[in-house]
């Protein structure tokens, strides 16, 4: 949120993706929805090509078979082929969030699942988690209700639990078997 509100500030009209896998916790989508409205952001909601009950039916229960293909099909390729229309991506990863992570850079390039590049900006690159909670506290900012609740990395409901290693904040995604989903991936 920090670097939606950064951004809205000098354009407030610039597209907000949003992936909806269908498998939110119902807090992520009130959440959402609530910033929505304060802000009027011009909202684009991404998402694969079949619901849930389609996608487990073809497919089985594959968070729980094989999470790799579930976040490929549900987040990785719906975001991909949103993506394409755009030269630039702005996204919020920093530095502390993950040893995956460390080497982080301000600016990168993605190579989309059709092949095209296009320029990855990482405006919060070398932020802290400290810096991050300071500008939500001194703009008004509510934290994701999760985080309350003991859930610094939020992702779909089935894939996120409390932290497995209390020093490793992604630690709760994936049961601990894994610290990303394959959206960035080059």
């Amino acid at each position: 949120m920090v670097l939606i509100d950064l951004v809205r500030r000098f354009r407030p009209d610039i597209p907000v993706l949003f992936i909806d896998t269908g498998y939110h916790f119902p807090e992520t989508l009130a959440y959402r929805d609530r910033l929505v409205a304060r802000w009027g952001l011009n909202l684009v909601v991404v998402g694969p090509d079949t619901t849930v009950a389609e996608h487990e039916r073809a497919l089985g229960v594959l968070y729980e078979t094989d999470p790799e293909s579930c976040c490929f099909l549900r987040k990785v390729l719906p975001l991909h082929r949103a993506l394409e229309r755009y030269d630039l991506w702005l996204n919020a990863r920093r530095r502390d969030q993950a040893a995956t992570r460390r080497e982080l850079l301000a600016w990168e390039e993605q190579v989309l699942s059709g092949g095209r590049r296009i320029a990855k900006v990482n405006p919060l690159w070398n932020w802290t988690e400290i810096d991050v909670l300071s500008y939500l506290a001194v703009h008004d900012i509510p934290l994701h209700p999760l985080h309350a609740a003991g859930y610094p990395s939020i992702g779909c409901g089935p894939c996120t639990s409390l932290l497995a290693d209390p020093d490793d904040p992604r630690s709760g995604r994936w049961s601990g078997t894994r610290i990303e989903c394959g959206i960035h991936r080059r």
